[in-house]
């Protein structure tokens, strides 16, 4: 590989916001920001979502109802193809 003409590849702090979750993976991102994790200092990057809190891999999903749409849908096509369950408020 050439020299200088490669993005830093290095350890980075991934902080899901939405649940709180931190994970340390290789990225060659840029931040601005620092956070310590585990008594080290790590470049850190701030996401919505990730595999802790994506409806997807938790297997819970909550929608947001306007005007009624989604109890129509239901009505209309019950819970076919539903492989999720709908988290209750």
């Amino acid at each position: 590989m050439k020299d200088g003409i490669h993005p830093n590849y290095r350890e980075v702090l991934v902080h899901d916001l939405s649940c709180d979750f931190k994970f340390i993976t290789r990225s060659t991102v840029q931040t601005r920001e620092m956070a310590e994790f585990e008594g080290k200092q790590y470049p850190l990057v701030k996401i919505e979502v990730s595999s802790e809190s994506h409806p997807f891999y938790t297997g819970k999903h909550k929608i947001v109802d306007t005007a009624g749409r989604v109890d129509k849908f239901r009505k209309k096509f019950g819970t076919v193809g539903s492989k999720t369950q709908i988290a209750q408020d």
